[in-house]
């Protein structure tokens, strides 16, 4: 019998961070204690007046398809937000509301990425940039930053043979390292964008994710970035709503009626009530964002002089997001990870699965709770003494 598999599908991974963390699930119903740091999920409750908005929203019957572009309550407060927080105006059909910042970026590498395309990855890079290009036929080309500090420059950029460079995929705060682009290096990428006449697509979902008193830069509000940018968005980090599957994105009108259509054609639209809920939270008070900003802290100086502290371990401390990426020496990050989970019950991703510059190291997520935090160190010291 015919394999029926399509060819394009054959040469793709399963995503790393989900394996892991499905395996890590298995082993808990198998009775192991597993501490889980490989995922990208808040240990908190989704706060409580958006669960409120929900419930509300369902008892009025919003459980019916939505506009396949959004219903018009958020994307005005998306709007709103674009305006506020990013120097960004968008009209009403220049945003898409999507389910998942996940399938926002999936559907804008449809909608733009063609067979025979090459998409610039700033490496390391988020699992699912690559294989999301190889499904549109496009050839990812990673640009290699140094693991010393990660720091993108116009030499950097320029270095890298890419003759049919369409698309250059930007995201800051960065998932894995944590890095968060300085004005320099967001204004560097600009203009190597413009020299190349490349689209940008910038994954933001970790915006309010910052420390130390760091500020998020969109791309797009950069001179002339506007028309050749797709900003992407979501609830799921900053509200710990990862469950509740919902993003936004803002594009040039057309770009984003093209977008739409990858849209209508695949999911419809994203689920009714999860956009009024989506809703209260971006026009709420964020001093629940807040609070948990707060614990991330808590929990980054936890790891970072845990595992600073450890042999053969560097761990830059993580400018954004809840991410820390440390050097485990010439260790190969799979067999670490694998013998790690396997011996010690705890998951960590394999750095390898964020791109070349990526090996040699793993990625640790601490939005757990501190007590779960403690207990993980404790445990890859045993390991990495032993």
């Amino acid at each position: 019998m015919r394999d029926f598999t399509a060819a394009r599908l054959r040469g793709v991974e399963p995503s790393a961070t989900v394996s892991i963390a499905d395996k890590a699930k298995q082993l808990v119903a198998q009775g192991r204690d597993v501490i889980d740091l490989s995922g990208g999920d808040p240990h908190f409750k989704t706060p409580r007046h958006i669960v409120e908005a929900a419930h509300h929203a369902m008892l009025e019957g919003d459980t019916h398809y939505a506009p396949s572009r959004g219903v018009p309550q958020l994307i005005r407060a998306v709007q709103q937000k674009f305006s506020r927080d990013n120097g960004l105006e968008y009209a009403a059909d220049e945003i898409v509301i999507t389910p998942g910042g996940k399938l926002g970026l999936y559907a804008t590498i449809m909608a733009t990425v063609d067979p025979g395309d090459e998409v610039l990855l700033l490496s390391p890079a988020w699992v699912s940039y690559e294989p999301e290009v190889r499904l549109a036929g496009g050839t990812a080309v990673y640009v290699p930053l140094e693991p010393e500090d990660y720091r993108i420059t116009p030499a950097v950029l320029r270095s890298v043979r890419a003759p049919r460079a369409k698309v250059l995929v930007f995201n800051t705060p960065n998932n894995p390292t944590g890095r968060v682009a300085t004005e320099e290096e967001i204004r560097a990428v600009a203009e190597f964008a413009q020299e190349r006449d490349l689209l940008v697509i910038s994954d933001e979902l970790y915006e309010k994710l910052l420390y130390d008193g760091r500020r998020h830069l969109s791309i797009a509000s950069l001179p002339g970035m506007r028309e050749r940018t797709v900003t992407i968005n979501g609830a799921s980090k900053s509200y710990a709503m990862t469950g509740w599957r919902l993003g936004y994105l803002g594009a040039p009108r057309e770009l984003a009626s093209q977008i739409l259509k990858i849209q209508q054609h695949s999911v419809t639209s994203a689920a009714t009530f999860t956009q009024f809920a989506t809703a209260e939270a971006i026009e709420s008070s964020e001093e629940d964002v807040r609070a948990m900003l707060r614990e991330y802290e808590r929990n980054r100086s936890l790891v970072v002089e845990s595992l600073s502290s450890m042999d053969g371990v560097r761990c830059p401390c993580p400018e954004g997001a809840f991410y820390a990426f440390p050097s485990i020496g010439e260790r190969d990050s799979v067999e670490f990870a694998r013998k790690l989970l396997d011996e010690s019950g705890v998951a960590v991703t394999p750095g390898v699965a964020f791109g070349p510059t990526g090996e040699h190291h793993v990625r640790i997520s601490f939005a757990v709770a501190t007590r779960t935090l403690e207990r993980a160190m404790e445990r890859m010291r045993d390991a990495l003494a032993g």
